[in-house]
């Protein structure tokens, strides 16, 4: 069913290389070749002992789905090989195929080059060929239509479940898979747009969009979407039905065709992935050595060391670069891990990790995370909580995605981490950690995975037969994988066996993979693959459930069945790509249980495990049940003639039944025997052939016939053949077991029904809203109605719950939650209903677009049964082309709305061919169309599976089976027969896409009905031909009855194709469109006939080509023949010979239409065949008619035209979308009279250059006299204490509410004598800088206050739903001449002083800084490219690119571009404009232009910064410098280039003279300095100077928000603002300006008031009018008539492009541009930007004392603690500036005193609050990296040891801006000082100059808890470089200023340096008792060992007598 059509010619491309020889070799040894091109590499062989020579003779050959572009490289590369050591490489030869592509074939020899480029001697020669049959056309990749807000894959979805689903994206769990777009049909002729619409482009990005809350769209979106489907059309010309329209399906005989030409999934996507560490906090562990590494699938980098410290500072920015197909790239693992004190030797020990997948980075707004704190865990311990935390930025770009940066403003709010965790929305900031446990239970229906010769080679040597595939499965998730063992030699494996994944809850990475692999000693291959989408089968609401599924059987789809050793489809088998074939099912089941990890017991590493489990019940899964499928093939056509005339025929599976050629394996539960329900042998390998023996059943014999008799096709036309299958209709049927779970498949079914009927109705209204007709909103109101109706319809069927065996808890909770969704979402509607009116229409269309994405992710169902049925065309007994059938729309059910949407329907089916040859041309070519009918039902319901064939047959059994009632028929003959005539209107096609190497193509159009085709003619260089044409189809038999096939005739495919002088045509694109029909009966007239044309989409691929202005009508022809037929007129055009035109009451009504063209000029025209453009001229077309420009005579000199404007009269369709595009050709004229086509245009909707003419009284306001615009006037604030400034970007005054406490305090303070600390700025101190940074924290604030506004809006609208309170707050909407960001400003203050009142956040309020604008996109963005008057016309030229994204313009193939203008109006016009005062009738309706002749300007080009630079160099950074090119004068400032940064501030001005208009377009670049070699390109962005100059926005030289004529905010314009403001009026024809008293001016009726002084230099004041002038300028939009917005004075921030990374941001830069005529007076000297200096300081820490520190050592004699103690401090980092004090010994109280003095010179930038460091990165480096780091002082207190290393006991670490006031005492001083950060108040060392005081030192136990480890006494002192210069003081206690000795205790003497004294310590004070107590103890002794010494002795004499 999904299929993919395309065009027949074609044979595959390819390019081949034959590697001849290689000569100049040096030395002797074996020589081996390795030729890669588009990343695929081939060896050749390996040639043994080869001297000089090797000749290699060797062909290589890349079959390629698209063409060759002429940049792509062949790289081929020599080495010498070896068998152990790596090939050693000779040599490499690159090459450009440019040549090649032009050529198609060229001979090459040449010299090779070394590593170094440069050229050795070896030599090599190859010859080239590239073999493109059909002028071959490139692929689409599926990044395409990025943003097409619904994914919109059309009807043909696989809803059901299979994974490898008709995807257009592999993974069958892709986000978005639910939402399809279902081609919707409407009623004939209802609006010219009914296009016959069939499934829209998919989009991949909402591939990734959460399925869950999808995005909303707002209007624009929906134009945009608009322009997306139509391929970049204007939003005009396309109305959005015309994406999804048909004529209506009355009788349901029929279903909708698909028009989804080739699976986009699988098609690798450049993506770039960016990561920017900034720093870590609150890692755990004692004096770390932290690196950061960031890890994205197999690649890792690393940040550099940072010492000793917990809180690192990286500020590192790194790019991963991916080119892979989008599901690979989202299922990627990217994990950040701190490391601690990794280095080369050794790999350091693992701190904790945090890993998400790229997909939920995708999934962001804006696919990024900014300024987010990733929380660390450890992988290896699940008890031991958070390990730190990381702050970085993540962003994942794909083609064509713009990312915008915010602005790096000041981190203050960031601080905050648990406020800011690196989560995605809803996620919440405690996670825990859970086990997943996927129980792996059986696989059934394994494919054989050997060849059979194999197996009989291993029958014959081991003598036994088994089966020939040794399965295990293998599950991965978030990273890790885990397998089940393997099942030796098994189709029907037995596991029994769970794997458990340990991971946190809710996992941040969406999908779960499971795979049957083949377990082979040599590779192991996928058999088939699955996703699981955790979001499917959980729910995150308050009633939700955690993740469950089964257990279930999931299908597996992949390759087909017959096993090859080079399978080319293996992708399929992993998951990429749409499966063609069933492969295997699997019984499986997952549970998730949250850990509690406190509890003992638990295992606390996350290693995967592996289980056995026990086994389940065979009923566990549902009852198995007997079905049975019917089919009927109606219809065979358009096969593909490349397919050859053996005979064809059509196999119809599921599952593993039905196969003929390659179903081996037996299908697994085989029938469900009566008794017991068991399985046995026997009955199964019953089963295996496919039942060609008979099956014994109830019903009487039946077979199944999986497919139809071989038969051989007949030619159609010359592209395609035909089946003759006329009234014998050949039919299939199969009988298969499945468990009985088809209620899931029908709540799928009842919820897609819902689905579609919404996006029938929603696209009406879009329709509606589009052509403007009337009444949307009833259209919406009934849309809703029947939705609300529907939907507790739902409620009560899904509820009657048959069958209870085999429901899971998923099926459980899943029909719970469904029914809570569909039950609020009724509601919801029925609400929303009420809201809807005539204003509200398109927001509330909005809403239920969300509905609709919700309905399509409810109906996608997890858990699979009945697995997809698939249709093989067969020739010659080898599989062709295919198509793939979701069991679900063709199951059959007795209510309506379960029943599938193709079941007992005729529907046309597309085969295509599978995998990847599906891609490109070959996959738009149609492989065959066929008209086919399916049932699929219980085998006990089959009574009805014939009554939805068309009637009028009779059945034909198979003959053995007479007498039998029951059994199906073997083929369907028709008795009845209708002949008809086709009659095809051929009016016009428009957009089409460009075939030709010219830029146009050659187009004509082939119909085709039933077994009939036709073509029109063929129309030369046109995208927009207007054949006029009807095409007549006589004697088209159809079978069935007349009545059904009125209202269901079969549908007409159009195919368009571009006429190439050599060679086949060239496929173009491709529609459907359904007949009006008309019976012998009825009467030809109103209101059905003569039928309306309609605009039909065009399809190329996935991609919309055009549109198609047609209409079909299909009348009977009665026993009268054909005179009955309304008559046809003959030929009227003698020049086209018997061409018929479209007769007159089809054609569109025609009237008078004037065209005026403003001519202006032609820019940047590129050489044409080498030969440059000298004397172009344009030429417009229209309808035919048209005019031509004045010749430019030489293009060089001046591109601009000498006559301005022209005119022509032509005849244009009443109805405006009709009109015909216009074209633009510039041609070349040569000498001798010849012309070249330089490149074209076509203009596709005339609608946006008609004139309206000036409505007298809309927007004069004359009749309301004068209007006063209060604009404060700035005195009246003088008067307030705090000023804060008239913002930038408002024109209101913010006053800020001091309270009177704040007041006094100020007064008191003032009174004390201290400085204020929120003093206003001194004016001196102030720079542009300051200016720079108060507007990005204005910017900052306003983007924050609209997101909240935006959030706020949302939460009030659902409020407002569920309130069912229908009035709109009228505060809601701005009122014109406010700005909406002025009303979100007064919000966010609101919300602040709201904030004040609880005391939580306090800002001080703003210093009065003079602002500027920051817009954070290109200027041009804001102000519709400046178009106003002067419109831009890119001309197109070459083939057009079958690129993934129509909306990326083709850039290589824009030859120039033409500015000029249109305007069209119906004649007469009316008198009224003709006579006003100065009228000039040579210039029409262009009125005010102004001349074009050549004009000097200054520009003056201002560079501030840029960011996120793509690095250059391998150290992963860059070292850039600007440099500017207009025209032929280039600026390169090279030697000013900035080491090693990313983030480069370059703040210079730059002045160029130029002239327009031979230099207009200005490129700023970034290039990258290298010591060696040629500088990179970083990317470059370009300006058209010229479009501003002539804008009448003024962007000449933007308004600065106040007048001043000194000072940093200086007036720029060499005019003030009364002169421009008086030639504004002059220019616009308005009275004023006059000014007058008391601060007014009136300018037409408009007054403004200001005030009127201006301070000068010295301090006097003057009166002035230009502050009043400048109100005005200000505020010129509000003028009537001729205001609009001027440019204020602002800084753009532009994106970098590289023309090698197309689409993907390298970076941005942030500038202006100024231009200066030169016949006015020259400017001033240009502001001074360059970037602040930073100021140099000295910071001088005393160490008085230390107190209470934790003694570490144990005396070696006495056992007493005591600490050795020392401190050390630095600044800038521990290996630039480390000191450390003497060390005070044997401290036994952590008493320590010190009186040492650390002395820190440093430079700082106030602004940023930064330190700057310059240092070399490594001894290698050429020069030193300016690095920025915060200012921070870092206290550390250690144990000195003399032998062993330190030991580290605390450290406490200053932010040198904000600390904690030190405590007075050290009994005050406590740990709270660290903890609690927060809520102390805190001081900056910058205000307070000198502070002392104690202050805690800390670390962390073993609990990872802060513990204190001491406090010290230290004392900070401030001063700047030149107060240090004068009072110089020394390190340590030294001179000058040297401190005194501190007073030690004796006790810290060394027991080695004066040794009695420690004796007698020792003994009199510690050991007396215990010495004492050892004498006795060896006096007894000695006792007892005399006594048994002498013993013996005395016992003997004893004995003896002695």
């Amino acid at each position: 069913m999904l299929l993919i059509f395309s065009s027949s010619f074609q044979v595959e491309m390819a390019l081949v290389v034959y590697l001849k020889t290689v000569t100049e070799l040096r030395g002797k040894g074996d020589r081996i070749a390795k030729v890669t091109f588009r990343g695929l590499s081939f060896f050749s062989r390996v040639l043994e002992n080869c001297e000089d020579e090797a000749r290699f003779e060797q062909a290589f050959r890349w079959p390629i789905g698209s063409q060759v572009d002429g940049d792509e490289m062949l790289e081929i590369q020599v080495f010498n090989y070896s068998k152990v050591f790596t090939n050693r490489l000779i040599g490499t030869f690159r090459m450009v195929l440019q040549k090649v592509v032009e050529e198609g074939h060229l001979e090459v020899s040449d010299t090779l080059i070394d590593d170094n480029n440069t050229a050795i001697r070896t030599n090599i020669s190859i010859e080239i060929k590239y073999q493109t049959m059909d002028g071959s056309v490139k692929v689409w990749s599926d990044g395409e239509f990025l943003d097409i807000p619904d994914d919109c894959d059309g009807t043909f979805q696989f809803e059901t479940d299979s994974l490898l689903s008709g995807r257009s994206l592999s993974s069958g769990t892709s986000p978005g898979r639910s939402i399809h777009g279902i081609p919707t049909f409407r009623k004939a002729g209802k609006g010219v747009f009914s296009a016959m619409k069939l499934g829209k482009t998919r989009s991949s990005k909402d591939d990734h969009k959460k399925g869950d809350d999808p995005a909303i769209l707002d209007a624009e979106d929906l134009d945009r979407k608009a322009m997306r489907l139509g391929g970049g059309l204007d939003p005009d010309t396309i109305s959005l039905a015309s994406v999804t329209a048909v004529t209506t399906n009355v009788s349901n005989k029929r279903s909708k065709p698909d028009i989804k030409m080739e699976p986009s999934s699988g098609r690798p996507v450049d993506y770039q992935i960016s990561v920017t560490v900034i720093e870590a906090r609150q890692l755990v562990g004692l004096n770390m050595d932290p690196v950061v590494c960031v890890e994205i699938g197999e690649e890792k980098k690393y940040t550099s060391m940072k010492e000793s410290t917990n809180c690192p500072y990286y500020n590192e920015y790194f790019v991963f670069d991916f080119h892979v197909p989008p599901d690979v790239m989202f299922d990627k693992i990217l994990k950040i891990s701190v490391i601690h004190s990794k280095n080369l030797l050794r790999s350091g020990t693992l701190v904790g990790t945090f890993k998400l997948d790229v997909g939920t980075v995708y999934s962001q707004a804006e696919h990024q995370f900014h300024h987010k704190w990733a929380m660390l865990s450890e992988p290896d311990d699940i008890t031991a909580g958070c390990k730190g935390y990381v702050k970085c930025d993540i962003a994942v770009v794909g083609k064509g995605d713009n990312i915008k940066t915010p602005h790096k403003a000041n981190e203050t709010d960031e601080d905050d981490i648990e406020g800011n965790l690196l989560l995605p929305e809803g996620v919440p900031s405690e996670r825990q950690w859970a086990r997943f446990y996927v129980k792996i239970y059986r696989a059934e229906g394994l494919p054989k995975m050997n060849t059979s010769i194999l197996a009989n080679v291993k029958k014959a040597f081991i003598g036994e037969n088994r089966d020939l595939v040794d399965p295990y499965a293998l599950v991965q998730f978030a990273g890790q994988k885990g397998k089940t063992s393997v099942q030796k030699s098994s189709y029907e494996p037995i596991w029994n066996e769970q794997i458990v994944f340990t991971e946190m809850f809710p996992p941040l990475c969406r999908r779960l993979k499971v795979q049957i692999r083949d377990s082979d000693k040599v590779n192991d291959v996928a058999i088939g693959t699955h996703f699981i989408d955790l979001r499917k089968i959980a729910n995150d609401g308050d009633k939700g459930f955690l993740p469950t599924m089964g257990p279930a059987w999931v299908n597996m789809y992949g390759s087909t069945r017959n096993y090859t050793l080079m399978d080319e489809h293996q992708d399929l088998n992993e998951g990429l790509g749409e499966g063609v074939s069933f492969r295997a099912r699997l019984l499986i089941s997952i549970a998730v249980e949250i850990l509690d990890t406190s509890s003992t017991e638990i295992i606390s590493s996350t290693e995967v495990q592996m289980e056995p489990v026990s086994n389940i019940s065979e009923s566990a899964t549902g009852k198995m049940e007997e079905f049975f499928l019917f089919g009927s093939f109606l219809e065979a056509t358009m096969i593909d003639r490349k397919i050859g005339d053996k005979p064809i025929s059509f196999e119809v599976t599921i599952g593993n039944y039905g196969n003929q050629i390659d179903g081996v394996s037996k299908p697994g539960s085989a029938k469900k025997k009566k008794e017991d329900g068991g399985e046995s042998e026997e009955e199964e390998s019953e089963l295996i052939h496919n039942s060609s023996d008979e099956e014994a059943e109830d019903d009487g014999d039946l077979l199944s016939v999986p497919s139809t008799p071989p038969m051989k096709p007949v030619i159609t036309d010359r592209n395609y053949f035909h089946l003759p299958y006329f009234e014998k209709k050949p039919c299939i049927y199969i009988k298969s077991w499945w468990q009985d779970q088809r209620r899931r498949l029908y709540n799928s079914n009842i919820m897609d029904k819902i689905a579609d009927k919404l996006e029938e109705g929603l696209n009406d209204v879009q329709e509606i809203i589009k052509t403007e007709k009337a009444y949307p909103e009833r259209r919406l109101r009934g849309v809703l109605e029947e939705l609300s109706t529907s939907c507790s319809r739902f409620v009560t069927l899904a509820n009657k719950d048959q069958n209870l065996s085999g429901r899971t808890k998923l099926d459980r909770e899943r029909l719970k939650s469904c029914m809570r969704e569909m039950e609020s979402m009724g509601q919801q509607a029925k609400t929303i209903r009420s809201q809807v009116k005539r204003n509200t229409v398109r927001e509330k269309l909005k809403l239920v677009l969300n509905f609709l994405h919700r309905l399509r992710f409810l109906a996608d169902e997890p858990q699979h049964s009945i697995p997809d049925v698939f249709i093989w065309m067969i020739s010659n007994n080898k599989r062709i082309a295919y198509a793939r059938i979701p069991s679900k729309d063709i199951l059959f059910s007795i209510v309506d709305e379960e029943m599938g949407k193709d079941c007992g329907k005729v529907k046309a089916v597309f085969l295509r061919l599978p995998g990847k040859k599906g891609f490109g041309h070959a996959g738009w070519t149609v492989q065959a169309k066929l008209e086919m009918y399916l049932w699929l039902g219980l085998n006990k319901q089959r009574k009805d599976f014939l009554s939805g064939l068309p009637s009028g047959f009779e059945e034909n059994k198979a003959a053995k089976e007479i007498g039998i009632q029951a059994v199906p028929p073997v083929s369907l003959v028709y008795n009845m027969k209708q002949v008809f005539q086709l009659r095809a209107h051929m009016y016009q096609a428009r957009s089409l896409f460009a075939a030709d190497n010219s830029g146009l193509s050659d187009p004509f159009a082939r119909v085709f009905f039933s077994t009939h085709s036709q073509v029109t003619e063929v129309l030369s260089e046109t995208l927009c031909p207007t054949w006029d044409q009807l095409l007549v189809f006589d004697n088209v038999e159809l079978y069935g009855e007349a009545g059904e096939l009125r209202d269901d005739p079969p549908i007409i495919v159009i195919e368009l194709y571009d006429q190439d002088t050599v060679g086949k045509a060239e496929f173009i694109g491709r529609t459907f469109a359904k007949p009006l029909t008309k019976m012998v009966d009825e009467h030809y007239g109103p209101p059905r006939f003569p039928p309306q044309l309609e605009y039909y989409q065009i399809y190329r691929g996935n991609c919309t080509a055009g549109d198609l202005l047609a209409a079909f009508e299909l009348l009977q022809i009665g026993p009268a023949g054909r005179a009955a037929l309304p008559p046809i007129d003959g030929p009227t055009d003698s020049d086209r010979g018997p061409i018929l035109p479209v007769p007159l009451g089809i054609r569109p009504v025609l009237s008078r239409y004037r065209i005026e063209v403003l001519f202006w000029g032609l820019r940047d025209l590129k050489r044409i065949n080498l030969a440059q453009v000298d004397r172009p001229r344009v030429d417009i077309e229209c309808a035919g008619k048209g005019v031509q420009s004045a010749l430019i005579q030489n293009y060089k000199k001046n591109p601009n035209f000498s006559t301005l404007v022209k005119w022509f009269e032509v005849d244009l369709p009443e109805n405006e979308l009709l009109h015909p595009p216009l074209n633009i050709r510039v041609v070349d004229c040569r000498a001798f009279g010849r012309y070249t086509l330089v490149g074209s245009h076509a203009v596709t909707s005339l609608r946006k250059f008609i004139y309206s003419p000036p409505d007298k009284t809309a927007n004069n306001w004359a009749h309301t006299g004068d209007i006063v615009v209060n604009m404060d006037p700035e005195p009246n604030i003088k008067k307030m204490d705090t000023v804060v400034k008239i913002d930038a970007t408002t024109d209101a005054v913010v006053k800020v509410d001091l309270d009177d406490k704040e007041k006094e305090k100020k007064k008191k303070k003032k009174k004390k004598g201290e400085d204020v600390e929120e003093d206003e700025p001194d004016e001196s101190m102030l720079d542009w800088w300051s200016k720079y940074f108060a507007s990005i924290e204005t910017m900052m604030e306003n983007l924050r206050a609209q997101e909240a506004a935006l959030a706020e809006a949302e939460e009030r609208e659902d409020l407002e739903i569920a309130a069912e309170s229908a009035e709109i707050k009228a505060d809601e909407f701005p009122m014109k001449g406010t700005k909406p960001k002025e009303k979100s400003k007064d919000k966010k203050s609101s919300k602040d002083k709201k904030k004040n009142h609880d005391g939580t956040e306090k800002r001080p309020p703003k210093p009065k800084v003079d602002e500027l604008m920051v817009y954070n996109k290109e200027l041009e963005c804001e102000y519709a490219n400046f178009e106003d008057w002067l419109h831009t016309f890119n001309l197109y030229r070459g083939k057009a690119g079958d690129d993934d994204d129509h909306n990326v313009v083709d850039d290589d193939r824009i030859v120039g571009r033409f500015k000029g203008s249109l305007c069209m109006y119906k004649l007469p016009l009316s008198e009224e404009i003709t006579r006003e005062s100065g009228f000039d009738p040579n210039m029409g309706m262009f009125q005010s232009t102004p001349h074009n002749d050549p004009i000097n300007v200054l520009i003056r080009i201002y560079i501030i910064r840029a960011t996120d630079l793509h690095p250059a160099d391998i150290n992963g950074k860059a070292d850039p410098y600007i440099v500017i090119r207009l025209g032929k004068s280039e600026i390169r400032d090279k030697e000013n280039y900035i080491s090693k940064q990313l983030n480069p501030v370059f703040g210079k001005s730059f002045d160029i003279e130029a002239t327009f208009p031979m230099e207009s377009m200005l490129t700023v670049a970034v290039y990258d300095w290298d010591l060696v070699g040629t500088d990179d390109l970083i990317g470059e962005t370009k300006i058209d100077l010229e479009n501003r100059y002539y804008s009448k926005h003024r962007a000449t030289c933007g308004i600065a928000s106040n007048y001043s004529v000194h000072g940093y905010n200086v007036w720029r314009d060499p005019q003030k603002p009364t002169q421009i403001l008086a030639k504004l009026c002059k220019e616009g024809k308005l009275d004023g300006p006059h000014y007058g008293p008391g601060g007014r001016v009136k300018v037409a009726n408009r007054v403004f008031l200001g005030f009127t002084e201006i301070e000068d230099e010295s301090g006097l004041k003057k009166q002035t009018e230009e502050h009043l002038a400048l109100t005005v300028l200000r505020h010129w939009e509000e003028i009537p008539r001729v205001g609009c917005k001027l440019i204020p004075e602002h800084v753009e921030t532009r994106p970098l492009l590289n023309p090698d990374k197309p689409g993907i941001e390298q970076g941005r830069i942030e500038m202006w541009v100024d231009m200066f005529p030169m016949d006015i007076p020259a400017p001033g000297p240009a502001i001074d930007i360059s970037p602040r200096k930073p100021k140099r300081y000295e910071l001088r820490v005393i160490i008085w004392n230390t107190d209470e520190v934790i003694l570490e050592d144990d005396d070696y004699f006495t056992g007493e603690k005591s600490s050795d103690i020392f401190v050390r401090g630095w600044l800038k980092g521990q290996q630039e500036d480390k000191q450390d004090t003497d060390v005070h010994y044997h401290s036994l109280t952590g008493e320590g005193n010190f009186n040492w003095r650390f002395v820190y010179p440093f430079d700082y930038l106030m602004a940023e609050e930064k330190i700057v460091i310059s240092k070399k990165e490594s001894m290698f480096s050429w020069d030193e990296t300016e690095y920025k780091i915060p200012a921070r002082l870092t206290l550390q207190v250690w144990d000195a040891d003399h032998f062993s290393a330190d030991d580290f006991l605390g450290a406490i670490e200053l932010d040198l801006n904000k600390f904690p006031r030190g405590a007075k005492t050290a009994k005050q001083c406590s740990l709270n000082m660290v903890l609690k950060e927060h809520e102390l108040p805190t001081i900056s060392i910058f205000k307070q100059k000198r502070v002392k005081g104690w202050w805690p030192f800390v670390a962390r136990d073993e609990n990872d808890e802060f513990e204190l480890t001491g406090k010290v006494e230290a004392e900070l002192h401030l001063m700047t470089a030149e107060e240090a210069e004068k009072s110089p003081v020394g390190l340590g206690r030294n001179e000058p200023e040297p401190l005194e000795k501190p007073n030690r205790p004796d006790t810290t003497f060394l027991w080695f340096l004066s040794p009695l004294k420690a004796i007698r310590y020792l003994i009199c004070n510690r050991y007396k008792w215990l010495i004492i107590k050892i004498i006795l103890a060896l006096l007894l002794l000695i006792m007892v060992g005399l006594f048994l010494y002498s013993m013996p002795g005395y016992l003997v004499k004893k004995l003896l007598g002695a």
